[in-house]
Parts: structure tokens; sequence; C-alpha cells
């Protein structure tokens, strides 16, 4: 596998978690107020505020990983921080997924699906 197809699917990453998780920190108490509607009707609706907070510490830990795991590749052709983008990367989006299926947001689960994709196919080239 060339290093240019782990490079882009790590920016991939890096874009889409970084903003998620700007756009968690600049907005929180929106997203916290829809996730809570969102998750009224389920068991974990007393946990939305520690579980957004989980997703955002991996969100941003996976988003930085993945632009350090790129200047690794480039500086010195290792994998190492990549590989741990791209763990950290599938977890969180197996954590989103659950929460969707939880919510029995079906659509939403099936975008999440979507994003594993790239993630499994980044496992596995690493």
């Amino acid at each position: 596998m060339t290093s240019s197809a782990i490079i882009i699917t790590l920016l991939f990453f890096a874009i889409t978690f970084i903003q998620s998780g700007y756009d968690k920190v600049i907005d929180w108490k929106g997203n916290l107020e829809w996730l809570k509607g969102h998750f009224s009707q389920t068991f974990i609706s007393n946990q939305v505020p520690q579980a957004l907070f989980t997703v955002l510490v991996l969100e941003v830990l996976a988003g930085a990983f993945s632009v350090i795991g790129i200047i690794e590749i480039l500086v010195n052709d290792g994998t190492e921080f990549a590989f741990i983008a791209a763990v950290l990367s599938a977890i969180t989006l197996l954590l989103l997924l659950l929460g969707q299926r939880i919510a029995k947001d079906y659509d939403g689960a099936r975008t999440i699906a979507i994003y594993f994709i790239p993630a499994v196919l980044l496992l596995n080239w690493l």
C-alpha cells in the first residue's frame, strides 16, 4: 500500500474529527441540548453530558493522532501514530454507531457506517 492512500485517509479523519470536536467545544450547550432530546427516551438519557465529553475527547485524540501520523509518515516513513489514529477513529465511530442505534436513529447509524469503511481500510493498510 502506498503511503498516499494512508495519508489521504488520515487527512479525512483529521478533518472529520477536528471539525467535529471544534463544533462540540464552540457550541457545547447547543450540542448537549440536541443530544438530550435525541436520547430522551433511552436508558442513557441521564448520561448524555458524560457521553458527549467522552466522544469529544476521542474525536480530538483521533484527529490529533491523524495529523501526527501524517507528519510521521512524511518525516520518517513510520506508521505508529497512524495506527493509533486508525484505532481511535474506529473506536470513536463504533461509539457513535452505538449511540445512534440506542436512539433508534437508523439513518444516522447508516451514515456512521459509511465513515467506518475508511477506518477499516486504514487499519488493514497499516
